[in-house]
């Protein structure tokens, strides 16, 4: 993953897709992107997500900048952990937002195994 998606994933607004008897997509604002290019999302109300994850373990991230229309999908695999230094980052993040009101329980660190521009133009839909 080169720093161009690094960076546009770190700015903007990920929506996360998963499927199993039924797709499921969601938009997510707690997240973030480790130095080895795994994305990292806080568990706040990922029930659906999770319990499709469960059934295939696949997931997609997509993500834009609505001004230039730059983009990217990411595809691949999720793992969920509910303690560690990832999830207790999360929880204060969630907590602070929502003054103690909400919490997160969890959070998913997705391994990315293609990343296909969506961006208009001649590299649309290249890895």
């Amino acid at each position: 993953m080169n720093e161009q998606v690094r960076t546009l994933l770190k700015e903007q607004m990920w929506y996360l897709a998963t499927y199993a008897e039924e797709p499921n997509a969601v938009p997510v604002a707690f997240k973030d992107v480790t130095d080895d290019g795994k994305l990292l999302v806080g568990d706040v109300f990922l029930e659906t997500t999770l319990n499709n994850l469960n059934e295939n373990g696949k997931i997609a991230v997509s993500a834009s900048n609505g001004e230039t229309l730059e983009g990217y999908q990411i595809k691949g695999s999720a793992e969920y952990i509910t303690e560690g230094p990832i999830v207790d980052t999360f929880k204060k993040l969630v907590s602070d937002m929502f003054h103690g009101g909400v919490t997160a329980k969890g959070a998913l660190i997705i391994t990315p195994e293609k990343v296909i521009v969506t961006t208009l133009g001649a590299d649309n839909k290249k890895e």
